[in-house]
């Protein structure tokens, strides 16, 4: 006589965060057919009315729907945004923090920098090989694209020609929460390897004020002496804050 047993089901676990109730009959089927619906209608919203009609909790499940095909991913979206504050700030944090999150595996972390890069490369084609001084509103928006919510302070340089057109942007140094290492003479160096006219000096302010500290005034003064003996002009020096940013120029310091 044959015993009938019934063979063990086998299932991929769910990521952290993400698992499901004891199967019901029809409960899966409820599930999927909610997400599947829940999906097509953000879509839609974002096909009809663009990211500003949507909070960023949703903009953020978009990107997450390419990285995670199977679950919910609005409970992730939500406690992505509760860690680090917004949609720009999830995109901008480094993927070691990102990965540090229940329910973040390299495909999420993937996606998010995928889209921050992109973003990045737009703004960052609108300012290249154009005439700086007469696209300024463009500079400060790529400027804070790339540097405004980025946890750690970071200094750039970009590099202009005898026309004032941005022929390149390069960061020289990453630094601390508070603090970045600035060395004029390299600084001055890189700018005579561009064959450089002018340059741009850019950092950033992690803490969110773009208000200069005492050492960013005396770094910008010792860039300023060895750039005048080269005859090579400061058009400014922008620090980027995560609402607002300061000018050297504007405020007389240049």
């Amino acid at each position: 006589m044959s015993i009938d047993r019934k063979q063990p089901e086998f299932a991929e676990s769910p990521l952290p965060g993400f698992a499901f109730a004891a199967n019901v009959p029809g409960q899966r089927k409820d599930e999927e057919d909610y997400r599947k619906n829940h999906r097509t209608r953000l879509r839609l919203r974002f096909q009809e009315g663009g990211a500003a009609a949507m909070p960023d909790y949703e903009l953020l499940e978009l990107v997450l729907f390419r990285a995670i095909q199977r679950q919910d991913v609005k409970p992730l979206a939500k406690r992505l945004m509760r860690e680090f504050g917004d949609f720009n700030h999830v995109l901008a944090a480094p993927a070691e923090r990102l990965a540090k999150v229940p329910g973040v595996g390299a495909s999420v972390v993937q996606e998010l920098k995928i889209v921050e890069a992109a973003a990045h490369r737009m703004a960052r084609a609108r300012v290249m090989n154009r005439p700086v001084l007469s696209s300024w509103d463009s500079l400060l928006e790529y400027c804070k694209t790339a540097m405004a919510h980025r946890p750690l302070e970071q200094f750039r340089v970009l590099f202009l020609d005898r026309k004032n057109i941005l022929v390149t942007d390069e960061e020289q140094q990453k630094g601390t929460v508070d603090h970045v290492p600035v060395y004029p003479r390299e600084v001055i160096k890189r700018a005579l390897e561009l064959n450089a006219s002018a340059i741009i000096l850019v950092h950033n302010h992690p803490s969110g004020d773009p208000s200069p500290s005492d050492s960013d005034i005396v770094m910008t003064n010792r860039i300023r002496d060895a750039a005048d003996a080269l005859n090579i002009v400061i058009h400014d020096h922008l620090i980027i804050g995560k609402e607002s940013d300061f000018s050297f120029r504007s405020a007389g310091l240049l």
